[in-house]
């Protein structure tokens, strides 16, 4: 470049002073932006090792916030101090829309902080062995976020000029006309809410309904609907004002698992029955699995037309559906080893023909084979 295109150019910005203004505040906006990135992300490690698990979410949710509002308000100061024309008009018309991105950026920190906290506080107590509500924290934590939208979209209406107390009487009476177009929302949001409060299933629980043949395994809690897997693994989305109106049964949190079983044993083997009903209820009460605190009944309960019958009734101690089988197979093989040791048989449908052997026997046996 010759000494007259230098020349003309520190001419030009000389004369332009404001776009060396500019680029400083965009390149120190640049050297801010860096320099929060690699302090918080310094930081986070640094606080992640600490047994405190707020420090760190608060840290996370902060990092890009942080950066958006820094790049706010770098662009618009130098927007601010540009020199071309109507540059002081866009700057007038877009102040209205730096408050409401501010507005917006801190109402997105504050939403993720409270989800950074409601994952970062289950995270912890799973760590520490202590029990956990997932449904619980997941209701706080989306009953503060509409909170906060809500307050936020009232700080924003106020910041365009619009009086919050006339938004507010105006929604009271569009909130009639509102709540009668939207009665089945309206039920669903009140339905989750009884959910969340009542706390008839958690997620992870097995739910089942006999009166809508809905039965599987809790995955979400909504206010709308709620999520349920079958174990077919159908996903079920159920609106959340049914669970008002049907019964819902919740064996996840059953306290045992009942063993009642029938069995039958021969006639001819009506001597023994007694010495097998003692020696099963002998083997009941010394099995380690079947919890003795609960009813534990054997007894003979019936005369069936080809066995005498008696039954068990015990409860196992676990709760879990593949332990369980594991113990009520155990039960069952004991027991037919019991049957056997004592010469006994386990009985199965039979019947007997009873022959005449009395004059005209014959004739009515040849009667019956000619029919």
């Amino acid at each position: 470049m010759d000494n007259t295109g230098f020349i003309q150019m520190l001419e030009f910005f000389t004369r332009e002073s404001w776009v060396v203004h500019a680029f400083i505040v965009v390149f120190g906006a640049l050297i801010i932006d860096a320099l929060q990135n690699r302090v918080l992300s310094r930081l986070h490690v640094e606080l992640k090792k600490t047994g405190n698990y707020w420090d760190d979410a608060f840290v996370d949710a902060l990092r890009a916030p942080l950066r958006a509002i820094i790049w706010l308000v770098g662009l618009y100061y130098a927007l601010a101090i540009a020199d071309f024309p109507r540059s002081q008009t866009l700057v007038n018309a877009l102040a209205p829309l730096r408050d409401l991105a501010v507005i917006s950026v801190l109402t997105w920190f504050a939403v993720r902080l409270i989800s950074r906290y409601e994952q970062s506080f289950q995270e912890q107590r799973r760590l520490l062995g202590q029990p956990v509500d997932p449904t619980t924290a997941d209701a706080v934590a989306k009953l503060l976020r509409a909170a906060i939208v809500i307050t936020a979209l009232l700080v924003a209406l106020q910041t365009l000029g619009y009086s919050i107390s006339g938004v507010l009487a105006f929604g009271g009476v569009g909130g009639i006309a509102v709540g009668f177009a939207a009665k089945d929302l309206l039920a669903n949001f009140f339905g989750g809410l009884m959910v969340y409060l009542d706390r008839p299933f958690s997620v992870g629980d097995w739910v089942r309904s006999p009166d809508r043949g809905i039965e599987g395994t809790v995955e979400q809690i909504g206010w709308r609907l709620s999520v349920i897997r079958t174990f077919d693994k159908r996903p079920l989305y159920i609106p959340n004002s049914l669970f008002t109106q049907i019964i819902v049964e919740n064996p996840s949190r059953m306290s045992n698992r009942r063993i009642y079983e029938t069995i039958g044993l021969r006639y001819s083997d009506a001597g023994r029955l007694e010495a097998v009903i003692n020696d099963v209820r002998t083997m009941l009460q010394a099995h380690e699995e079947i919890d003795t605190s609960q009813t534990l009944i054997v007894n003979f309960n019936k005369f069936a037309p080809s066995s005498l019958e008696f039954f068990i009734y015990a409860f196992t101690r676990t709760t879990q559906w593949v332990r369980y089988h594991e113990v009520k197979q155990d039960v069952m093989l004991k027991l037919i080893k019991i049957i056997e040791s004592h010469g006994a048989e386990c009985a199965f449908p039979t019947s007997t023909v009873h022959l005449s052997d009395g004059p005209g026997a014959g004739q009515e046996a040849g009667r019956a084979s000619a029919l």
